[in-house]
């Protein structure tokens, strides 16, 4: 096959193409990964990727059979997703961080034929493996002690070939599923085609981020994700630059280790993980970091957290929204374009429209549903038709979430359709007043939800984490009502306030309120 034809003609192959216009532009040598005080090159991973895509063949693993990678994130895992996607299989990144009954319901939804599991999280799959029929190899990363249960990937990638032809798929064949992040529950398999990957490439980060071969990034959400599977593989590897990978969890220690002695370019993050950053104290200023830009995505981005930011860093974080079915960013700020406390405009190449409860779009600063259309929305969710049929609408992939538009074109997140609560007949937003909340000083972050009054009336009840030295009393929810309340209308504000240690979230960073509401 060609390097013409696998880009530009019939035949297309995603891994191929993302690897090989390194190789054809000479940064073949040039480090792709950086992972602790490894490096690996473009050669390095064209080379490991094409030994793991012999090892499926030789496992007996072929074209559109599913390969479940439970992995944290390092050149292991880049290896993987590659060398599935060059062999015409399937692979299937999962999060990290779920139990032992999602990983099953899991390898029996996708019925993988192969499973690739990070030594560190092997104890997450204790079953006998063999309960699922359709699984023919479970192998595992980094191993540091015998687990007769799997085969040790190292060996077998050492002794695989380096050299492989990729197999002749097409732009429009499947290429890799995500599971949705369950925002409302049940996850749902996300099936992307081999076309989907460059699209966001050519979209978002080229004509957003302006990602360049010179820069280096790091993406504290990880590649299991859409967010952080762009961040880390497809934009960098597109662009020729360089990323860094972190394989433990994106702590603020951790963290600002890496923006102050890595000192990558481009730096992906979520609102939490801004805020806890900022309360660590030990952020990089300026002149002390190599930051030229951030981006948020998973929750939208408080007006006073980017305030915040910038005084601190000297640096703008561009806010956006992207959803597994779109695989990335599809709406947001840019850098010479950013308006606090929104989703901003439009990205490039997708179209946005805001549509009632009766199907058809809403005028300026009316609440409207999101829906979007581009180029890399999914093909379906595996195996749910239904579901299928209520998000993918012709062209138009309806998301769930509630949006207003302002009369300049700029789009503002009101909440999820489950979130949105009608107090005394007028809607109102969740963020509305969790944005309110997080401006006072003691809050770290809030999740707010709709709770019946004695009158069964709803209202809302909001769910607050605190700053470190700041205590939770009666005396400090009625300074923090009484704050909302001078911040926004008074029927916006909380009735009850709760304090808690953590709000529950999805991998993503997404707050689950449906499990705040299940408390309420």
């Amino acid at each position: 096959m060609t390097d013409g034809a696998r880009r530009f003609g019939d035949l297309y192959n995603a891994a191929s193409d993302l690897i090989g216009r390194n190789l054809k532009a000479g940064r073949g040598g040039k480090t792709a990964y950086i992972v602790g005080d490894q490096r690996y090159s473009y050669d390095d991973v064209e080379a490991l990727s094409n030994r793991f895509a012999n090892l499926l063949g030789a496992l007996g693993v072929g074209r559109e059979a599913r390969v479940l990678l439970c992995m944290l994130d390092t050149i292991d895992l880049v290896a993987a997703f590659l060398g599935a996607i060059k062999a015409g299989v399937v692979p299937v990144p999962v999060n990290t961080r779920l139990t032992q009954d999602d990983y099953g319901y899991m390898l029996d939804d996708s019925r993988a034929e192969a499973l690739v599991v990070s030594d560190p999280l092997a104890d997450l799959f204790p079953e006998p493996l063999t309960r699922h029929p359709t699984l023919k190899a479970a192998l595992i990363s980094e191993s540091t002690e015998d687990r007769p249960e799997f085969q040790a990937l190292t060996p077998l990638m050492a002794a695989a070939e380096s050299v492989f032809e990729p197999a002749p798929t097409r732009r429009g064949d499947i290429c890799f599923w995500l599971y949705t992040s369950g925002t409302t529950g049940q996850p749902k398999g996300v099936v992307h085609a081999h076309e989907h990957l460059i699209a966001t490439a050519d979209t978002y980060g080229a004509q957003v981020l302006g990602l360049r071969d010179d820069d280096v990034v790091f993406s504290a959400a990880k590649l299991f994700f859409a967010y952080g599977l762009g961040n880390a593989l497809t934009f960098p590897m597109a662009a020729g630059a360089t990323t860094i990978l972190l394989p433990g969890p994106p702590t603020p220690d951790a963290v600002n280790a890496i923006l102050r002695d890595g000192r990558p370019t481009v730096f992906y993050g979520v609102p939490t993980l801004f805020g806890m950053l900022l309360a660590s104290q030990d952020l990089p200023s300026p002149g002390a970091h190599a930051l030229r830009l951030c981006t948020s995505a998973g929750e939208p981005l408080p007006a006073d957290l980017l305030r915040r930011w910038r005084d601190t860093t000297g640096t703008d974080i561009i806010d956006g929204i992207g959803t597994t079915e779109m695989l990335h960013i599809f709406l947001s700020n840019s850098p010479d374009d950013i308006t606090p406390g929104s989703t901003g405009r439009p990205v490039p190449g997708y179209g946005v429209r805001l549509v009632g409860e009766d199907g058809q779009e809403v005028a300026n600063g009316e609440i409207g549903t999101l829906e979007v259309s581009g180029p890399s929305a999914a093909l379906m969710y595996w195996n749910q038709r239904a579901k299928s049929l209520e998000t993918f609408r012709g062209p138009w992939t309806r998301t769930g979430d509630k949006y207003t538009r302002t009369k300049d074109g700029v789009y503002v997140y009101s909440g999820r359709t489950d979130d949105m609560m009608k107090v005394g007949g007028i809607y109102v937003s969740p963020f509305e007043v969790e944005a309110a909340l997080v401006k006072h000083d003691a809050v770290l972050e809030s999740g707010v939800v709709g709770q019946a009054d004695e009158d069964d009336l709803i209202k809302p009840k909001a769910y607050v984490v605190l700053n470190e030295g700041h205590a939770p009393s009666d005396a400090m929810a009625e300074a923090l009502i009484d704050f909302v309340a001078q911040e926004l209308a008074a029927f916006k504000r909380p009735r009850w306030i709760a304090f808690i240690d953590a709000l529950p979230k999805t991998a993503t960073g997404k707050i689950q309120r449906f499990k705040l509401r299940a408390n309420a």
